[in-house]
C-alpha cells in the first residue's frame, strides 16, 4: 500500500503509445499518549548496533571528535535509513549480503536480520528516490524518513522484550492502508538484529504455499515475517492449516523463542474473528482463535504529541517529514501522505475518461473480491460501460494502451495508481520437487491496482453496482474459480441473479473439485446449483461430493444410489462413510453386513466407527459388548470414548464408575473431563470429592469455564479481589468469557455496590470492551440517575462511537429534542452509523426528505446500508412507492439483505444498471 510504513508491492510497467485518433464515433460493444523518552527515535541501518558510541571500523573511536556534530548517512544496499544527527564519525555501512531464504544444510529458514532491505520486506519507500553524490554507479538511493514512535509501538516493543527473554510471541498490527503496519514492525525487531535472530519472510511459489510447507521447521531466535496476513490466514484452501501450523509453533517450548509479527486491513481482521452466523459456515475458526488477543491496532493519523515529535525531526534535517508536514499536518495522517496517497487520489480524480475507467474497473473488481493479479482484457472490456456516450465516441483506438501506460507512470514514493505485475520465477534447491504454479489465470499481462486507490474504492464505491461490461468481461476473461465465485457472491447480493448463474457456471467449468465442494456448502445456492457443483467434484474423485450426494440420494429414499456414493466416498478417502453405509445396512435389517463395515471404519482409523456399533447394541441398557466396544475405541487412542462411556452409564442411572473413567480421561490429558465431573458433582451429590475442588483443579489448568465458576464463587463468597483475578483469567484465555466480568459488574451494580461496579466496568472497558461501561451506564439511566449515566456514556465513548449516540437516545427518550439532534451530529461526526441512521428518520419526519436521503446514504458509505432500507420502509409505508422503489435499488447496488419483500419485487432480479430483469430461465 502507500504508507511508510507500506503493506505491499508493486511492478513497474511501460508501455509505448502509439495509434491514431479515430475519425468517427466508436460503436460501443453490447455487453489515528504521551510518548516515552524513545519517542525521537531516528532510523539505523538495519543491524546496528543500539549504542550511539559505538565506533567506526575505520575510525579509530570517538577521541578528538569531540565538540563536533557530524551527519551519518546510514546506508545498507542502496536504502539511506534517513538522516541522523550522531556525536561521532561517518558510518559508511556497506552493502550487506543479500542472501536468499537458507533451506538446506541444517541451518535456519531466514537470514539474519541485518541482512534485509526493509523495501524487500514491503516497507514502501517514503518518497523518491534520488541520486547518491559519490556513488560511481550512480543508482538511486531509496529513503526512509525518520521515525517517531507512538502507542502501538510500545505494545511491540514488549512482545519483542518477551521474545528476548524466552517466550514465543505473536502480534498482528490492525490498521488501514498506509498507516505504518510494516514500518512499526521493521523499526521494533531491530533490537534482535544484534543478538543473532534470524527473519523469515514466506512468499514463493505462493505466501500461503510457502508458509504450510516450511512453518514446521522453524528454528528458535526467528522472526517469521507475515506482512498482510490475509495472504496467509485467509488463504481459501490453506489458512486454517497454517493458523494451526502457527499455533503449534507458538505454544511448543522446545521450538522457541520465535516471534511472528503480522498485518491486517481492519476489514480482513473482522472477517476472521467474527463468529459465524447460527447454522453457517465457520470458515476462519483456527485462524480466530489464533488471533484472540494478539491484535494490535494503529491509528489512522498521529496526534497531538506524535506530531510535535515529527517537528522536531523536520527542524533537525528530515526533509521527507519536513515536506510531509506541509501537506498532513491538519489530519495527522503523515503516513498516507508520505507513501504517495494523496497524488495517487489526485491521479485518479484527474485522471482521463480512459484511465479513471480502467481505474474504477479495477476498484469495483477487488472490492468485490477478485484477487491482487488483474487481467488487462478484462480491465480492458470492463472499462467500457465506464465511459459516457461522448467519451466513448472520442477514444482513439490505441485508447487501452494509452490509459494503461499513462497510470503505469509513478508517483511520489515510486507508486503508480495501476502497474503491471511481472511474474516471478521460483528458486528451489536442486533435487526439490517443483513448485505448484500459482493459480492465477492465463490472460497475458496483468496488473495491480494501487493499495490506496484499492482502499479509497471500497470507501467511496459501496453503493454502486458496476455496469454490464464488468459483468460480461469477468465471465469471458476470469478463470480463476475463486475470483468467479467472488463475483457470483457479490452479483446474488445484489439480486443480480442472472449474472451470479451464469458466472456459478463458470465456476463450475473451471473450478478444482476442492473448491467446488467448498462453494457447494455455501448457504446461498439453490438445490439445483449445489448438485451440479457436488456432481462435478464427485466425478472428479472427490470424496465429499461423493458423500454428500450420498446423503441426499439417502434423504430421498434411493437407498441403493445412496450405498454407491457412500462406498464411492470410502474408497476416494473417507473412511467415515463406511459408518454411514453400516448405518444403512443396519436399517435394512443386515446386522452381520452392518457390523462388518464398522469393524472395516475402524481398521481405517476411525474409533468413533466403535462407538457407533456398540450404539447398535441395545439402546435401553449399556450392554458388556458395547461397553467392551467403547474401551477398545479408547485403547485405541480415541479418549474421548471414556467421556462417552461415562455419559452412557449416566443415560442408564449407573452412578458406578463415572468418576473413574472421567479420571482416567484425565489422566490421559483430556482435563475438560473434569468438568463433566464437576457437572454430574452438582446434579447428583454422589460422586466422591466436592464439585467446587474440582472445578478449581479445571481453573487451575486454565480452562475458562472452571475460572467462571471459581470467579462467581469467590464473588459470593464477598472475595472481590479473587473474583476479579479469576475473571481476567478466563477472558485471557478465551475473549468470549468477558461475560464473566460483565456478570461481576451488573451484580455489583443490583446489589448497590455502585463504586466497584463502575471501577470493573472502566477497567473492562480500557482492555477492549467499552460495552460493560455502556451498561451500567444504561443501568443507572433506568435508576432515574441520568447526569451519572451520562457521565458514563461519555466515558464509554472515549472507546467506542456509541457513547456519545446513547447521550443523544438518552436526551431523545427525554424529549430535549434539541440537544438529542446536537448530539445524534457529534456522534455521527465521530463516526457513528447509527447516530447517521437516526438523524436520517428525524429529517424524514420533519419533513427533510432531501436530509434524510443524505444521511442515510452517509450510513450507506460508512458501512451501513440498511438504514437505505428503513428509510424506504418509511416510504413505502406513506404511500410513495416511487421514492420507495428508487431507495430500494440504491439499497440493493449496496448488496445489502432488502427484506422477505423482495423476491415478490424483483422476482427475476435486476439488471447491472437496476431495472427489473425480465424472466430469463
Amino acid at each position: 500500500m502507500m504508507d511508510a510504513g507500506g503493506d505491499t508491492t508493486g511492478e513497474r510497467m511501460t508501455r509505448e503509445e502509439n495509434g491514431s485518433q479515430a475519425d468517427k464515433p466508436r460503436r460501443r460493444p453490447q455487453n489515528w499518549w504521551e510518548l516515552p523518552d524513545r519517542e525521537l527515535q531516528p532510523p539505523r541501518p538495519a543491524g546496528a548496533s543500539n549504542d550511539p558510541g559505538t565506533p567506526s571500523p575505520r575510525s579509530g573511536g570517538l577521541s578528538g571528535e569531540s565538540g563536533e556534530t557530524r551527519v551519518r548517512n546510514q546506508i545498507s544496499g542502496s536504502v539511506v535509513h534517513g538522516n541522523v544527527i550522531q556525536g561521532g564519525v561517518v558510518h559508511i555501512h556497506p552493502n550487506p549480503v543479500q542472501g536468499g531464504n537458507s533451506t538446506g544444510g541444517g541451518r535456519h529458514l531466514g537470514k539474519p536480520i541485518g541482512q534485509w532491505d526493509p523495501h524487500d520486506l514491503e516497507v514502501h519507500p517514503a518518497g523518491t528516490g534520488r541520486i547518491e553524490q559519490g556513488r560511481l554507479d550512480r543508482r538511486q538511493v531509496r529513503v526512509m524518513p525518520g521515525y517517531v514512535r507512538r502507542a502501538h509501538d510500545r505494545e511491540l516493543d514488549n512482545a519483542v522484550r518477551d521474545a528476548t527473554e524466552g517466550h514465543s510471541r505473536m502480534t498482528v498490527l490492525v490498521g488501514s492502508s498506509s498507516t505504518g503496519k510494516t514500518r512499526a514492525c521493521w523499526e521494533a525487531i531491530q533490537p534482535l538484529a544484534g543478538q543473532g535472530w534470524t527473519l523469515w519472510h514466506p512468499f514463493d511459489p505462493t505466501r500461503a504455499e510457502a508458509a504450510l510447507a516450511d512453518l514446521d521447521r522453524i528454528g528458535p531466535r526467528t522472526v517469521v515475517w507475515l506482512n498482510e496476513a490475509q495472504h496467509y490466514l485467509g488463504d481459501a484452501r490453506h489458512g486454517e492449516r497454517i493458523a494451526a501450523a502457527l499455533h503449534g509453533l507458538l505454544t511448543d517450548p522446545g521450538r522457541g523463542p520465535v516471534l511472528v509479527l503480522g498485518t491486517l486491513w481492519p476489514e480482513y481482521a473482522g472477517q476472521y474473528t467474527d463468529l459465524p452466523q447460527p447454522g453457517g459456515s465457520d470458515l476462519h475458526s483456527r485462524v480466530r482463535e489464533l488471533l484472540a488477543g494478539r491484535l494490535l491496532t494503529v491509528p489512522e493519523a498521529f496526534d497531538r504529541h506524535a506530531l510535535d515529535a515529527v517537528r522536531v525531526l523536520a527542524r533537525g534535517g528530515d526533509r521527507l517529514l519536513a515536506d510531509a508536514l506541509t501537506r498532513a499536518l491538519d489530519t495527522g495522517r503523515l503516513a498516507q501522505d508520505l507513501a504517495g496517497a494523496p497524488e495517487l487520489l489526485h491521479r485518479y480524480e484527474q485522471a482521463g475518461p480512459a484511465s479513471r475507467a480502467l481505474l474504477e474497473a479495477a476498484m469495483d473488481a477487488r472490492r468485490l473480491g477478485v484477487g491482487l493479479h488483474l487481467p488487462r482484457a478484462f480491465l480492458a472490456d470492463a472499462a467500457v460501460d465506464y465511459l459516457a456516450d461522448h467519451d466513448w465516441d472520442q477514444l482513439a483506438d490505441n485508447w487501452a494502451e494509452a490509459a494503461f501506460a499513462d497510470l503505469a507512470r509513478p508517483v511520489h514514493g515510486k507508486q503508480a495508481p495501476l502497474r503491471r505485475v511481472n511474474a516471478r520465477a521460483g528458486s528451489r534447491p536442486p533435487g526439490a520437487p517443483a513448485p505448484t504454479p500459482t493459480p492465477r489465470p492465463d490472460e497475458g499481462l496483468v496488473f495491480r491496482l494501487a493499495d490506496y486507490l484499492e482502499h479509497h474504492g471500497r470507501a467511496t464505491r459501496g453503493r454502486i453496482c458496476p455496469p454490464a461490461s464488468f459483468w460480461h468481461a469477468a465471465h469471458t476473461h476470469l478463470t480463476h474459480p475463486d475470483d468467479l465465485n467472488a463475483l457470483a457472491e457479490a452479483a446474488l447480493h445484489r439480486y443480480r441473479y442472472r449474472w451470479a448463474h451464469h458466472l456459478r457456471r463458470r465456476v463450475a467449468e473451471v473450478g478444482d473439485p476442492e473448491l467446488l465442494v467448498r462453494l457447494a456448502k455455501q448457504r446461498s445456492l439453490g438445490p439445483r446449483d449445489v448438485k451440479t457443483f457436488y456432481q462435478a467434484a464427485a466425478d472428479a474423485g472427490h470424496p465429499d461430493a461423493a458423500f454428500e450426494l450420498a446423503r441426499d440420494r439417502e434423504l430421498h429414499g434411493d437407498r441403493e444410489g445412496a450405498e454407491a456414493l457412500y462406498r464411492q466416498a470410502a474408497d476416494s478417502g473417507r473412511p467415515r462413510a463406511l459408518t454411514d453405509l453400516a448405518r444403512l445396512r443396519l436399517k435394512a435389517g443386515d446386522q452381520e453386513g452392518s457390523e462388518a463395515l464398522y469393524r472395516e471404519a475402524a481398521a481405517t482409523g476411525d474409533p468413533d466407527a466403535l462407538i457407533d456399533m456398540a450404539a447398535m447394541q441395545n439402546p435401553v441398557r449399556l450392554t458388556e459388548t458395547a461397553e467392551a466396544l467403547i474401551r477398545q475405541a479408547a485403547d485405541a487412542g480415541h479418549f474421548r470414548a471414556l467421556v462417552h462411556l461415562a455419559k452412557e452409564r449416566e443415560r442408564f442411572g449407573d452412578w458406578k464408575g463415572v468418576e473413574a473413567l472421567y479420571r482416567r480421561a484425565v489422566d490421559n490429558g483430556d482435563i475438560a473431563a473434569l468438568l463433566g465431573l464437576a457437572r454430574l458433582q452438582n446434579d447428583h451429590g454422589e460422586l466422591t470429592g466436592a464439585a467446587e475442588a474440582i472445578y478449581r483443579v479445571a481453573a487451575e489448568a486454565g480452562y475458562p469455564e472452571g475460572l467462571s465458576f471459581v470467579s462467581e464463587e469467590r464473588e459470593l463468597a464477598g472475595d472481590q479481589e479473587g473474583a476479579e483475578a479469576h475473571a481476567w483469567r478466563a477472558v485471557n484465555a478465551n475473549e468470549a468469557y468477558v461475560f464473566c466480568l460483565f456478570e461481576l459488574v451488573r451484580t455489583r451494580q443490583l446489589t448497590g455496590d455502585g463504586a466497584n461496579a463502575e471501577r470493573l466496568a472502566r477497567q473492562t472497558a480500557n482492555a477492549g470492551h467499552p460495552f460493560v461501561l455502556s451498561f451500567l451506564a444504561g443501568q443507572r439511566e433506568k435508576a432515574g440517575d441520568l447526569e451519572d449515566a451520562e457521565r458514563l456514556y461519555r466515558e464509554a465513548a472515549v472507546h467506542e462511537r456509541t457513547g456519545l449516540f446513547d447521550v443523544a437516545r438518552m436526551r431523545d427518550r427525554v424529549r430535549d429534542l434539541e440537544s438529542a439532534n446536537h448530539l445524534y451530529q457529534q456522534a455521527a461526526d465521530a463516526g457513528s452509523t447509527r447516530a447517521l441512521a437516526r438523524l436520517a428518520l428525524i429529517r424524514e419526519f420533519v419533513g427533510d426528505g432531501e436530509g434524510a436521503e443524505d444521511f442515510a446514504r452517509q450510513a450507506a458509505d460508512a458501512g451501513s446500508p440498511d438504514t437505505l432500507v428503513k428509510l424506504a420502509e418509511s416510504r413505502e409505508q406513506a404511500g410513495d412507492l416511487e421514492g420507495a422503489e428508487r431507495l430500494y435499488r440504491e439499497a440493493a447496488d449496496t448488496g445489502t439483505a432488502l427484506s422477505t419483500s423482495a423476491p415478490d419485487r424483483w422476482p427475476h432480479g435486476l439488471d447491472p444498471d437496476g431495472t427489473p430483469t425480465p424472466p430469463w430461465r
